[in-house]
């Protein structure tokens, strides 16, 4: 691409965690600037990152003077901007399970357990961390146990669509970390298990994991 792109990330997001792995599987070099989501009230609420990004999310986008938000328009920009490595299937029908899978993660399960929603939970709700867990829990399951049906299916080889790592791994990885962290029983889910173990120990996915990041705590 000609003009330099900049992400602005945070190391556990795993909105950014997603376009991270996107920009790896398709080689595309990439500057990162942390905004900490918790460090100052969290920096994504200053000024600054407001004009930006008006909503106040990460990650946002830079390529010369376009900024682009929220991480499925972001991977969707990549794959039309750069050919090489597509991350989507070559045909309408393997598009569009994987966009139904990639649209599970990111409409019907990351959304109801981000960081705010935790946040005004917690704080405005004044929900335990208990009640909260359990919150946590159902929305992965709901969606998790689509995903892995989904997986069963005959159009998924050794990665969510085919025999190589595309969109929907890019979702499901990170979606696996953040239910990692809140100890959600992924025993249910043997096929999401093996695919991002499989990820996991390529180098696109591993480079984007959020322990390597540097603003990593």
């Amino acid at each position: 691409m000609a003009d330099a792109l900049t992400l602005y990330d945070y190391w556990r997001s795993s909105s950014a965690y997603r376009v991270r792995i996107a920009l790896n599987l398709k080689g595309i070099e990439y500057h990162q600037v942390p905004v900490h989501l918790v460090r100052d009230g969290g920096q994504q609420n200053s000024p600054a990152y407001r004009k930006i990004n008006p909503l106040g999310l990460v990650p946002a986008l830079a390529h010369g003077e376009r900024v682009v938000v929220q991480s499925l328009a972001i991977c969707e920009y990549l794959e039309e901007a750069v050919e090489a490595i597509p991350l989507l299937p070559a045909d309408p029908a393997g598009r569009a399970r994987v966009r139904g899978m990639v649209q599970t993660i990111c409409s019907e399960v990351q959304p109801l357990n981000n960081l705010s929603v935790m946040q005004y939970l917690k704080g405005e709700m004044s929900v335990s961390d208990e009640l909260y867990a359990l919150w946590y829990g159902h929305w992965i399951a709901r969606g998790f146990s689509a995903v892995e049906a989904w997986l069963q299916g005959p159009a998924s080889g050794g990665f969510c669509h085919g025999d190589a790592p595309g969109l929907a791994d890019c979702f499901l990885v990170p979606q696996v970390y953040n239910a990692e962290r809140f100890s959600c029983d992924l025993e249910p889910y043997p096929r999401i298990r093996e695919i991002t173990d499989r990820c996991r120990a390529m180098d696109p996915f591993a480079k984007a994991a959020p322990e390597r990041q540097q603003d990593a705590e």
